[in-house]
């Protein structure tokens, strides 16, 4: 497998983790739901000054997760830092491991929570890829 095959890799409790070489699978937990999840994302975002929070709704549109949030951080070591302080509350919160792909450079980072992916992006990175604007509902034509 390749590490770009991983990116959106299941979440695990530590009791549910793979041996190694093998892949993860997803823990049941019902002791929340993915709308506290995305809230306490959303939380935890404002906490650490994220710029132009975006979340939407997939429940419906996809199996992969039911929301999905973007945000922007002003620099690299901002956008890493906010990623870094965002799996270490969702552990402590949730016991969720999430996987989290880009947090070297800090330009796009991707945080699989299971029902929550979050992008963190810096502004100019954001603005090229455009993110958002595959996920929301077309504009109506006059």
């Amino acid at each position: 497998m390749h590490k770009e095959d991983d990116v959106l890799s299941a979440t695990h409790s530590a009791a549910a983790a793979a041996a190694p070489g093998q892949p993860m699978t997803v823990a049941a937990h019902t002791d929340y739901t993915s709308e506290e999840l995305r809230d306490a994302v959303l939380s935890i975002l404002d906490d650490n000054k994220a710029d132009d929070v975006v979340q939407v709704d997939l429940r419906g549109k996809t199996s992969v997760c039911d929301f999905m949030v973007i945000a922007s951080g002003r620099s690299s070591r901002q956008v890493a830092a906010m990623s870094e302080k965002l799996s270490e509350e969702l552990k402590a919160r949730f016991s969720i491991f999430a996987k989290m792909e880009g947090k070297d450079t800090g330009d796009w980072v991707l945080l699989d929570a299971g029902d929550v992916v979050v992008h963190l992006f810096r502004p100019e990175v954001r603005e090229f890829y455009q993110l958002e604007k595959m996920w929301m509902p077309a504009q109506a034509t006059a």
